[in-house]
């Protein structure tokens, strides 16, 4: 059977195609349109027409609408009086004593944001939807011209009957437009988050949709299958469900490289691994405990909350295309600003300027000069250096050292994301390994292991396009959760029993022959926040929350009543296991010698090529590993073997 992957990053279109368990990957340019990106991607790996095939995809489609607020103009209507809930959001600031620093503006500008007369309270109805008010609050919408409405109710979450009566006032006097729910998109309670999510649905719907139509009518022109999406929260769902729930899919391809990442830490043995996944443009990190990727549903995208399950992914401005800069202090920064795919770094020859990432790695001999990147990119280390040249004049320095302390911010940069989501949630990362992948992962892989005194680093075979694998293997996915607000010691087995049987029928009758796993939202009484756990018996519900509280917070309060916020169902339609094996290795290839930059001396560093090499192999630093999709760098202290399975262990000396 044929499974395919594409991931479209910032910079590169990443692909990979499973045929009998044989891996064959391409990376070409990401594209303005996407879908450009993704059927050019199938040229590359000789892929026609297909049947019985099944295609995944990741898209920034939606990330990028919020990042540069190139959505859709949308309405929002809501309760009589509480028109402002998405402007006075909360409390808690950014930047708390930046008096300068404005919080990012809301994506419904109150002029846009409209009110119907009535009342929900948690017991019903208070006050009657008042016909005059909602015909008025349809005429204002219609009159305003905009492409989107979201509809959010007090308590629509328990009691949605008005919220319907709303949506379907406006869907018959806006055909055109998306209209989302917060009922229908997040059920649960705190106004603030779940207007905002439901804003953001709205706000990126129309621009998801619109890409989504685009890309299956170039799949159907090529004889290809139309995708799943990949959702934030690591599964894949199907087009037209992916189209009527935008805000679900703003960490669409960071998902898949934690599945990507999690599948590799799995067949290698490891069982607590860190993902660090550096790209052109960005770095995301993840942790991955006990095989299982983290998931979260208390993320903050470009300012907005979006409270949907989504892979716990942390993310820095720092890849390789990200620009170095000097402030007015003349103190040297890296990012978030980057040079992207067009024009690129100085060293693509695109025309672009800007001293990069990659730029520095290529100067300091750990990239190959003339190497050859996305088919028609080439590497050109004279234009690095003159690039290079130009910072360092301004900052004093010759090139190699401007360029050593390029790398040197951008790997301080991605230290301080991984001790963020390992640190500071309580974990040690001496005790996990690191899964290093993206184009740019396993060049500083080892510099950040050394950083956070980590023993072990993962470079998989098709590192450089891990994520796109991610989306080949990755479930069939579809969350539920259900508010119900109750103190644990008051629940019984057969309450708890009838809850999840409830939402796990709604599953059934979506999936084919799904499989769930239940999990149960809970707090101390009186706590403004909840965690996350799995749901067993309802003896053990209190136990557990103590035990996740202690990892989380580092105490726990076992006389303190525990209280249930909302039950949650994870049904998933497993992929079937899939034996992976990379190509065949080339004939054996003398090593060759380059001169790299290792602490701050020139040495002389093996050169060896992935493609010749077989499990079993090893490898000895200083070294450097060219592979297809990217390029590891193994320090002086670093060695390892290719193991059973493809992937490069290595372990500190």
């Amino acid at each position: 059977m044929l499974r395919i992957g594409v991931d479209v990053g910032g910079t590169f279109t990443d692909l990979v195609a499973l045929v009998d368990g044989r891996i064959v990957t391409a990376k070409v340019p990401t594209t303005a349109d996407q879908s450009e990106g993704v059927i050019a991607a199938l040229e590359a790996a000789g892929i026609g027409p297909v049947k019985g095939a099944t295609v995944a995809h990741g898209s920034t489609v939606a990330t990028n609408a919020l990042l540069e607020r190139k959505g859709a103009r949308t309405a929002l209507v809501t309760t009589e009086g509480f028109r402002d809930v998405l402007e006075i959001g909360r409390q808690n600031r950014q930047s708390l004593y930046d008096l300068t620093r404005n919080r990012p503006p809301p994506l419904v500008p109150r002029e846009l944001r409209f009110t119907v007369l009535e009342r929900m309270v948690p017991e019903g109805e208070l006050t009657p939807l008042d016909d005059n008010s909602l015909k008025a609050a349809v005429e204002a919408v219609a009159a305003a011209d905009v492409e989107a409405v979201a509809v959010c109710l007090l308590f629509s979450y328990l009691h949605p009957e008005h919220e319907a009566q709303v949506g379907a006032a406006l869907r018959h006097a806006l055909p055109a437009a998306h209209v989302s729910l917060s009922s229908g998109v997040l059920p649960e309670f705190r106004e603030y988050e779940r207007f905002s999510t439901t804003a953001a649905d709205a706000y990126l719907g129309p621009k998801l949709g619109g890409y989504l139509r685009r890309l299956v009518r170039r799949c159907e022109e090529r004889g290809v299958p139309a995708p799943l999406m990949m959702q934030s929260s690591g599964g894949v769902v199907d087009v037209a469900t992916a189209a009527g729930r935008a805000a679900s899919f703003v960490l669409s391809g960071p998902a898949a490289g934690v599945v990507g990442a999690a599948e590799i830490a799995r067949r290698s043995s490891f069982s607590d691994v860190l993902s660090f996944d550096m790209g052109g443009t960005s770095t995301d990190v993840a942790p991955i405990m006990a095989g299982e990727p983290g998931t979260t549903t208390e993320a903050t995208i470009a300012g907005v909350p979006i409270k949907l399950p989504m892979a716990d992914v942390h993310t820095v401005g720092a890849g390789g295309g990200s620009i170095a800069w000097v402030d007015e202090g003349n103190a040297l920064h890296v990012g978030p600003r980057s040079a992207g795919a067009d024009p690129g770094p100085a060293s693509y020859g695109k025309g672009g300027k800007d001293p990069t990432v990659t730029d520095a790695n290529l100067v300091l001999g750990y990239l190959k000069d003339g190497a050859t990147l996305g088919g028609d990119i080439k590497l050109d280390r004279s234009a690095a250096h003159e690039a290079i040249g130009e910072l360092a004049a301004h900052l004093g320095l010759d090139p190699v050292e401007a360029a050593q302390g390029i790398v040197d911010v951008a790997n301080a940069e991605m230290a301080r994301a991984l001790r963020i989501i390992s640190v500071e949630r309580g974990l040690d990362p001496r005790s996990f390994g690191l899964v290093a992948f993206g184009g740019a992962g396993p060049l500083h892989a080892c510099a950040l292991a050394e950083e956070l005194d980590m023993e072990a680093v993962l470079v998989p075979e098709a590192g450089g396009v891990l994520s796109a694998l991610g989306l080949a293997i990755a479930d069939i996915r579809r969350d539920y959760v259900s508010p119900l607000l109750a103190e644990v010691e008051s629940l019984t087995p057969s309450w708890l029993e009838a809850a999840f049987e409830a939402m796990e029928a709604s599953a059934a009758a979506d999936l084919p022959d799904p499989e769930f796993r239940r999990r149960a939202d809970l707090r101390y009484r009186g706590q403004s926040f909840e965690l996350t756990i799995d749901a067993g018996p309802v003896e053990e519900l209190a136990p557990g929350f103590h035990d996740a509280h202690e990892r989380r917070y580092g105490y726990s309060m076992a006389n303190e009543a525990v209280e249930l916020v909302a039950l949650r169902v994870i049904a998933t339609v497993p992929t079937p296991p899939l034996e992976m094996a990379g190509p065949a290795p080339a004939q054996k290839r003398t090593a060759t010698a380059r001169s790299a930059r290792f602490g701050g001396d020139w040495t002389e560093a093996r050169v060896l090529a992935r493609d010749a090499m077989a499990p079993g192999d090893e490898v000895t630093g200083p070294a450097i590993l060219e592979m297809q999709e990217s390029t590891a760098v193994i320090h002086p202290s670093w060695g390892g073997r290719i193991d059973d399975h493809g992937t490069l262990v290595l372990r500190r000396r």
